[in-house]
This record gives structure tokens, sequence and C-alpha cells, in this order.
């Protein structure tokens, strides 16, 4: 049983209007899903930092901002695919590590508590957390290996069932957490929202909402 804690890692590019969360856009202008993007960024790191962990690590493409607390290290993404940039960082840890991307600000602690607790790796290699678009949300490595990520298409609809056919294919006993709803769309973000009703994000959702008239995390105008 492996027993010297897990590293927490968040891979996020910098919410920049045209840069992030470009399928918001429309109905959202380029600065308002900037603004989601800042919040569900804001949401997550948050979590991470109430999440027990041996490191809690930003794997950033860009450079901090505001949303940034303190108690997160920093460090940059490599160039190259996103396969590629998420092998980097599972190859930057030493021993388990589990990823989370920017866009599931409704992640809470609890939620993560299986894949982070005294017995998350017994009998378990790799932590898997499947998403609603056919992604994966979270990925957690007993051993991190980058050869385990490179290679997998990215940003498909069968990217989660090929990662996680990697990891079964590879032998590791796999584990799996709950399926989440990526921010991707503008029915996407209401609904996250709903199911995160005092987060960072609902609250910029509602806030745009009521000041340029957008769908809300009701649906409502």
């Amino acid at each position: 049983m492996i027993t010297h804690g897990t590293t927490l890692l968040v891979i996020a590019k910098e919410p920049l209007p045209g840069r992030v969360k470009t399928r918001l856009t429309p109905p959202y202008s380029p600065e308002e899903a900037a603004e989601l993007a800042a919040a569900s960024l804001a949401d997550t790191l948050g979590t991470v930092l109430a999440a027990p962990a041996r490191r809690r690590v930003l794997v950033l493409e860009g450079r901090p901002g505001p949303w940034l607390p303190s108690g997160i290290e920093v460090i940059p993404q490599c160039a190259g695919g996103l396969d590629e940039r998420l092998a980097a960082a599972f190859g930057a840890c030493t021993g388990p590590a589990l990823l989370v991307g920017m866009d599931t600000p409704q992640i809470t602690p609890a939620l993560l508590a299986p894949a982070l607790g005294p017995d998350a790796w017994q009998d378990c290699d790799a932590w898997f957390g499947p998403a609603f678009d056919g992604g994966f949300w979270a990925l957690g490595l007993a051993e991190p290996d980058p050869r385990l990520l490179r290679g997998v298409p990215m940003s498909r609809p069968d990217t989660g069932a090929l990662q996680r056919a990697r990891l079964t294919g590879a032998g590791l006993r796999v584990r799996d957490l709950p399926w989440l709803r990526d921010v991707d769309t503008a029915d996407d973000a209401g609904e996250v929202a709903a199911a995160a009703p005092h987060s960072r994000f609902a609250a910029t959702l509602d806030r745009l909402a009521a000041t340029a008239g957008h769908t809300g995390r009701d649906g409502g105008r």
C-alpha cells in the first residue's frame, strides 16, 4: 500500500478572452466566456486547497492571475498536443498523482476523497473520472508513467474510452469516480451551475444572466 500521499494536479489555461471556453461564444462574448473560465478555475483551485494532498500543483498554459490562491505551486505546460501535456504533467511527479481539469467547478473534496484517502491506492493502480462528453475529468496514477497517455487521441467522443482502455490494457487495476459534466457549451454551464449553486461559477453565470439576458442556471431569462 502506498502511504506517502498524493500529488493533486490541475491542468489549465490562463483564462484570456478568445483563448478559453470558445464554445460558449455565442451566446457569451469572449470576455464573458473568460470570466466563466476564471470562476471555474478559482472554484477548482479552492477545492484543491481543501482536499488532502502531498502537493498541489497547477500545470498552467499562460501566466498566473488574481484567481490563483496561495498554496498552489505553478509549473508551465510543455509544448505539444494535449496528450503530451498531460503526460508531461504526470512525468513531473514522484509517487501517486491525481489530475483534474478546469472545466468541472462542481467538484468537491468529498467527490475526490476516494482517490485521495489513506486507502486510495490499496489494490488500485489508477482512478478514472469519466465525463458525459466522452472525455474524462480526472485521472489518477499510483505510479505516473507518461507512456500511459502519449498517443491517446484527445478531444474526441471516444477519448475517455480509449484512455481507460490504455490503462486496463497495461494491466492496471482501475477504479472509477462519478460521471461529471464538463463546461463546454452554454447548456453545460447552466447544468453545472445548478449542480454547484454556491460556487463562484454559478454566481458569475447568474450575474451575466442578470446583466445581459443570457440563460442562467435555471434556464430562464
